[in-house]
């Protein structure tokens, strides 16, 4: 681990990972034209108001909000990288897919990721598994993006990120 679990300026928790081995295959699999060398993985936690396991319309609502926040984020961040010249994409939670380099349909897992990236648990919800937080147990919105820039210029794309959008 490379930062560990850091909170934005609004509480969404990220920590920042070179890519490791026993994940570069699937990584590489959602992003087949980049080389897995130097590639750096971000998730990101974000504490939902609700359970988020739950359906109905509050969920719904809450997951929206959540997946707003993260894109714009994730956006922010990609795109101040990708300006520099570096290579950056980020996850659609709803999907699995990348949202800048379409060129796979293969789907990351945001549960799987979590387990190896920071050893969460997990619980079974019906047909899938589900993330659970230290702090916040299924009340966790995660979502990932990836770079391939230095960590420095990552942790200055994040705090530039932090002073466009904080609340």
């Amino acid at each position: 681990m490379l930062k560990p679990v850091t909170a934005t300026l609004w509480g969404m928790e990220y920590s920042i990972h070179e890519c490791p081995k026993t994940h570069r295959d699937d990584v590489a699999s959602i992003f087949p034209q980049e080389d897995m060398q130097g590639m750096l993985i971000v998730p990101t936690c974000q504490k939902s108001d609700v359970n988020l396991v739950a359906w109905g319309e509050q969920a719904d609502v809450e997951k929206d909000r959540l997946l707003e926040r993260f894109v714009q984020f994730a956006s922010c961040v990609c795109e101040w990288l990708m300006d520099k010249g570096y290579w950056a994409d980020y996850i659609d939670p709803c999907s699995g897919l990348p949202m800048i380099h379409k060129n796979s349909n293969n789907v990351y897992g945001e549960v799987q990721g979590l387990v190896t990236l920071l050893g969460y648990q997990t619980q079974n919800a019906g047909c899938c598994k589900i993330i659970l937080h230290p702090k916040w147990g299924s009340s966790v919105y995660p979502a990932s993006f990836f770079t391939k820039a230095p960590l420095h210029e990552l942790e200055n794309a994040i705090r530039h990120a932090e002073t466009i959008l904080a609340p």
